[in-house]
């Protein structure tokens, strides 16, 4: 039992202000986020990856008991490397156009963009440690799909360049850009970015051994081919 304070003795203030807001357990559906602030966003992306990693091991635990486990060189295994760090480009460029544009539109569309392609780059993570895989490889980009016809096909020892990624340049560009001209450059390079992931995501759909791995990669083909359709339509709008 604690002593009671001696007379005199200094206590500390009761709380003031509002208490903290209960979580609500799910983030609202986009349209109803236009205020979100980049810092936010990033934040929930963050917590989304890091669910998406657990998710994505205990989803694909059943793998674990199959001995015949993807290799390093597999299909599987260069599109959960690759297929990753293409999403976390789209992330940040819907974030970098979520700072800079109040269109309540284009801030739905980038919100929806980032927080689906930060789970699935979670699950693709996951995959990797799951399978004993790193993260990284010496392996060129792009050299699971060196068979694929119409591709590039990246030197040995090179990096190799995923199909729709933005330069540098053009990264620093849309970071300099606001308002309208900043959604006409998400825009521009989203459309080619979403057809570079629908090419890679097809290819994995139909050539990787795991059945979880064909599911995503059908599933990103299925959603990132109907988001086109969106981006094109909001791209003919501001040209």
């Amino acid at each position: 039992m604690s002593e009671p304070n001696p007379p005199g003795a200094a206590t500390d203030p009761p709380p003031t202000g509002p208490p903290p807001a209960a979580p609500t357990g799910q983030p609202p559906a986009p349209p109803a986020l236009p205020g979100l602030s980049g810092g936010v966003v990033v934040g929930l992306a963050l917590v989304l990856l890091a669910l998406a990693t657990v998710i994505g091991v205990i989803a694909g635990s059943r793998l674990a008991a199959d001995p015949d486990l993807p290799g390093a060189g597999s299909v599987d295994a260069g599109f959960a490397r690759d297929m990753g760090a293409h999403h976390a480009q789209a992330v940040q460029m819907s974030v970098l156009v979520r700072d800079r544009s109040d269109d309540v539109e284009i801030r739905a569309l980038a919100l929806d963009i980032l927080l689906t392609q930060q789970q699935q780059a979670g699950q693709m993570f996951g995959w990797l440690e799951l399978w004993g895989l790193p993260q990284t490889s010496e392996r060129p980009r792009m050299a699971w799909m060196q068979d694929h016809a119409g591709m590039a096909q990246p030197s040995s020892g090179s990096t190799g360049t995923m199909p729709g990624m933005a330069t540098q340049d053009q990264l620093n560009e849309l970071a300099a850009s606001t308002g309208r001209e900043a959604e006409r450059l998400y825009l521009q390079l989203m459309v080619p970015h979403h057809q570079g992931g629908v090419a890679m995501a097809t290819y994995a759909a139909d050539r990787s051994q795991e059945p979880a791995v064909r599911e995503l990669a059908a599933s990103i083909v299925r959603s990132q081919t109907t988001e086109l359709t969106v981006l094109t339509d909001l791209l003919a709008a501001r040209s």
